[in-house]
C-alpha cells in the first residue's frame, strides 16, 4: 500500500486479510513511491503512523521497491493479499515477480476485487486542488533529494505555464514521469516584461508573479536571485522570499551590472571576491527561518574560463560558509567539466546537493548527470523559448492570410481552453 490518502478500498481489502490471520502490511516508502509517480502528499511516517492505529493491523514494514519479491522472501508470508487491478496494466510484471516468490516455498496470492468507484490518485488530485500550505510546499524540496535520484524542475514564467508544467505527466516503462518542481527564472521573467537580463526587475515584482503561480499550483519552486544583491538587502529578501513558500533561493558569484552567464567571456563579466560572497551566504542564512529553506551558491569560474581550480577553491568555502548547496554552471557543449567538477567534489562533500543546468550541454540524460552525482537538474528557459516561436508562427500566419483559419491546426481548441482552467465553465 501507499495509504498517502487512506479510504474505503484499503479498509476492504484489511478486513478480507483478517479473516486469514495476522496481517503484516509492506507500506512503499516516500523514495519507491517517487520513482514511480509524485512524491507522496504524507511523508513514510505519517502514513505508517496511520496504519499502525488501523484495527487487524498487526504489523507494518517498508516496501523499498515495487517489486513485491524481496519482501516476500525476506517475510515469507503464508498468504499475499492483493488488489485485482494489478492482472493487466503496468502493475502486472510486478504480480509475475510476486508469484514467482511465493512460489519458491508454496505460498498462496489470494487477489481481492478492486473497489469500484474509489482512486487514490484521482483523491489526491481533487485534495491537490484545494492547494497546499507554504510550509508544505518549502520543505517538498528537502523531502525529495532524500528520496530521489535526481529531482527535475523546469521554469515557469507566469501561472499558465506552471500549470502545464505541474500537470504534464508520461509514462516510461511503466513508470510515471513527471517535474518536480518550478524554477523562478530571472531571464525569463525579464523576457515576460519584456525587459534585458540584467537584475532590471524589482524583487517585488518577481514575488508577486510566484504569489500568482503558488495560487494555482503545488509543487516546491527554486528562484533564482541573480547575484542577490548586497548582503544586507539579500538578508532582508530572504526572510520575504521564504515567508511565501520558495524552497531555495540561487545566489550567483558575479559583481557589477549582471550579465547573463551563457555570453561568457564575450561580455564584461566580474566575479565576486569569495570572502564577500561567503558574507552573503551567512547573511542569508541567519536570516532564514527555518531549516527547510535553502540558500545554494551558483559557482560562475567554468563560465568565466577560471579554471577547476578555482571552482573547487569556492565550492570548498561556499560549503565552509554555510551553502546548501552548489550549483556549477557552464557554457560547453559537452558536460566534461561539470563532470570532473562533481567527481572532485563528491570526494570531500558527499551529502551536499549539486545543482546543474544543463542548457548548452543538453544532450546529457538525467540518469548520466545522477550517476555523477548531481542531485538537482533545471531546465532553466525552456517554456517561454517554445513559447515565442510558437505565438510569433501564428501571429505572421494571420497577417498572411487575413484570417485565423489557417492556424486552427496550431491552437488548442476553445473547449479546450475553456478546460484548461479549473472552474472557468462552472
Amino acid at each position: 500500500m501507499t495509504v498517502d490518502v487512506f479510504h474505503h478500498g484499503h479498509i476492504n481489502i484489511i478486513e478480507h486479510a483478517r479473516k486469514h490471520g495476522e496481517v503484516t502490511v509492506g507500506l512503499l516508502t516516500d523514495a519507491a513511491v517517487a520513482d514511480y509517480k509524485r512524491l507522496p502528499y504524507l511523508d513514510f511516517d505519517q502514513r505508517k503512523r496511520i496504519l499502525e492505529n488501523i484495527t487487524g493491523v498487526s504489523l507494518v514494514v517498508p516496501q523499498n521497491e515495487w517489486d513485491y519479491g524481496p519482501n516476500i522472501r525476506k517475510y515469507r508470508p503464508d498468504i499475499l493479499i492483493h488488489g485485482d487491478d494489478w492482472l493487466d496494466g503496468p502493475l502486472a510484471p510486478y504480480r509475475d515477480k510476486a508469484l514467482q516468490a511465493l512460489s519458491e516455498y508454496g505460498g498462496q496470492l489470494i487477489e481481492v476485487p478492486y473497489t469500484k468507484g474509489i482512486s487514490s490518485s484521482r483523491m489526491i488530485e481533487s485534495l491537490l486542488v484545494v492547494g497546499t500550505t507554504p510550509e508544505i510546499r518549502k520543505g517538498t524540496l528537502k523531502r525529495l533529494l532524500r528520496v530521489k535520484p535526481i529531482a527535475r524542475f523546469i521554469e515557469a514564467h507566469s501561472p499558465i505555464s506552471a500549470l502545464i508544467a505541474e500537470n504534464a505527466t508520461t509514462s516510461v516503462g511503466g513508470k510515471i514521469k513527471q517535474f518536480d518542481g518550478f524554477w523562478s527564472s530571472s531571464l525569463t521573467d525579464s523576457t515576460e516584461m519584456g525587459k534585458p537580463d540584467i537584475e532590471a526587475l524589482d524583487i517585488s515584482s518577481r514575488l508577486s508573479n510566484i504569489n500568482n503561480i503558488f495560487e494555482v499550483t503545488t509543487k516546491p519552486l527554486i528562484m533564482d536571485l541573480d547575484t542577490g544583491g548586497k548582503p544586507e538587502h539579500f538578508e532582508i529578501n530572504v526572510r520575504s522570499i521564504e515567508r511565501l513558500g520558495i524552497s531555495a533561493v540561487i545566489i550567483e558569484d558575479k559583481t557589477g551590472l549582471k550579465k547573463n552567464s551563457l555570453l561568457g567571456t564575450d561580455v564584461t563579466q566580474t566575479q565576486e571576491d569569495t570572502n564577500l560572497f561567503c558574507e552573503k551566504i551567512r547573511a542569508g542564512r541567519a536570516s532564514r527561518i527555518s531549516s527547510d529553506f535553502m540558500v545554494i551558491a551558483r559557482i560562475e569560474s567554468l563560465i568565466l574560463e577560471k579554471g577547476m581550480k578555482d571552482a573547487l577553491m569556492r565550492a570548498h568555502a561556499y560549503v565552509d560558509a554555510g551553502a546548501d548547496g552548489i550549483m556549477i554552471h557552464s557554457r560547453r557543449k559537452q558536460p566534461d567539466e561539470v563532470f570532473e567538477f562533481a567527481r572532485i567534489f563528491r570526494e570531500d562533500f558527499p551529502n551536499i546537493p549539486l545543482v546543474c543546468v544543463p542548457t548548452s550541454y543538453n544532450r546529457v540524460t538525467e540518469a548520466e548527470l545522477a550517476e555523477a552525482g548531481f542531485n538537482i537538474v533545471i531546465y532553466a528557459n525552456h517554456l517561454l523559448r517554445a513559447a515565442y516561436p510558437a505565438m510569433e508562427r501564428v501571429a505572421l500566419e494571420i497577417l498572411r492570410n487575413g484570417r485565423s483559419a489557417e492556424v486552427d491546426d496550431q491552437l488548442i481548441s476553445i473547449d479546450e481552453a475553456l478546460e484548461l482552467i479549473p472552474g472557468t465553465k462552472q
